[in-house]
């Protein structure tokens, strides 16, 4: 027992709008935009093959991902279907999904979490459940969270202009959140739908590994914990401080939800030194002192503070004009890279490649109105407009995609 000063627990003044008629206490009603691609209604599999699909949550619906999997449940050409599943909630549409696919003869192999803290027992419920359907269900991996967001569909499709021909396509999904509807309307977070044969070949390979069907693997595009995540973050920091050093320009932008594993924030604090100019957002903790005079003066940390949890992970360097960009569901910390499975997933398509960065970052960092200054001495400050115009990230993200 404890005693406190002051509310145990906040979460519950949630409860107070519903209790009086007070409709200016809650935020107009948010209806996610549809996903711009597949508006012509077009089958989802042909928009895919075609061109990679950028989704962003909550601004964009989460239903493609549903109507991709509750396809794929009934497609005669779909022959397997392998997903991570770490939240899903008490009501899945698509655990439900999953269940159809293996009643209907598909090979369904589904890696669930069932470490997933608060997630315990809902986890263990769907998984029983998935194995009476006729899945093969993963139970994790030992000493390891498996924390990646992953989903693989195998189709047969022709091969060629005689209609015997036929061959196995591989589509997936890889997003920066779960597979769970009710968060994908509160948190701000990335989905990549993609037939891109090198990163399809990289998420069977982790799947492989996953079901313990591998040795060692060599990826072609992602990056995984705790394997090379880490070393190529390394790489990629020290790459910029090389390029400042040389007089080239150099640039660092990321966002998280926590930033802690000590020899990142020790590379980030000699890229500063060298000259690279490095912005992060990171939402909640973030052990790293910016600004601080002969060790972080070129390095910035904001949070932001809005309407719907910030919860994507976005890792951008400037690459000598190359910008590599990636998303990922790990944050900078010690049990993201070192003890969880997690992967990174580039953004190859230069339009989306620049929609992530002004979606995720440039709005972000322009935000003057909801976000949070980290001072060298650990604080944060509210950001303080000088102009009379207000800006802020994510009500300019409502409003773009509610009017595009």
């Amino acid at each position: 027992m404890y005693r406190v000063s002051g509310p145990v627990n906040l979460v519950r003044l949630m409860q107070i709008p519903d209790m009086v008629d007070r409709p200016a206490l809650k935020f107009p009603p948010h209806v996610p935009a549809p996903v711009k691609p597949f508006a012509s209604g077009a089958p989802i599999f042909d928009v895919i093959r075609q061109q990679d699909v950028l989704l962003h949550h909550p601004y964009e619906s989460f239903n493609s991902v549903l109507d991709l999997l509750l396809q794929a449940a009934t497609d005669p050409n779909v022959v397997a279907i392998k997903q991570t599943v770490y939240r899903t909630g008490n009501e899945s549409l698509v655990m439900e999904a999953l269940m159809t696919a293996a009643r209907n003869g598909k090979e369904v192999t589904v890696v669930v979490e069932l470490l997933a803290r608060f997630d315990e027992e809902t986890n263990i419920n769907w998984a029983e459940r998935l194995e009476s359907a006729g899945a093969h269900v993963i139970y994790g991996v030992v000493g390891h969270k498996c924390h990646a967001k992953m989903l693989l569909i195998v189709r047969r499709e022709p091969a060629g202009a005689k209609a015997k021909q036929v061959k196995l396509r591989r589509y997936a999904h890889l997003g920066t959140g779960n597979y769970h509807p009710r968060t994908a309307r509160l948190y701000t977070d990335f989905g990549l739908l993609t037939a891109n044969e090198a990163i399809c070949e990289d998420v069977h390979h982790v799947f492989q590994l996953l079901t313990g069907t591998a040795g060692t693997i060599r990826l072609n595009h992602l990056w995984q914990s705790p394997f090379s995540m880490h070393s190529n973050l390394v790489e990629h920091i020290r790459a910029e401080a090389r390029n400042a050093r040389a007089g080239k320009p150099a640039r660092i932008m990321a966002k998280m939800n926590a930033l802690l594993e000590p020899s990142i924030i020790d590379e980030l604090y000699k890229a500063s030194r060298a000259g690279v100019k490095i912005d992060l957002i990171v939402r909640g903790v973030c052990a790293l002192m910016p600004g601080v005079p002969g060790m972080s003066e070129n390095i910035s940390v904001r949070s932001i503070i809005g309407r719907f949890l910030e919860h994507h992970r976005v890792y951008y360097f400037l690459a000598g004009g190359e910008e590599v960009l990636y998303l990922s569901s790990a944050d900078w910390m010690d049990r993201n890279l070192f003890r969880r499975v997690e992967v990174a997933f580039p953004v190859l398509d230069k339009v989306l490649k620049t929609r992530v960065i002004k979606e995720s970052l440039q709005v972000h960092l322009r935000d003057n109105a909801s976000a949070w200054i980290m001072q060298p001495d650990g604080n944060y400050v509210r950001k303080q407009t000088r102009s009379k115009q207000p800006y802020t990230s994510q009500h300019d993200l409502l409003t773009l995609f509610s009017s595009a």
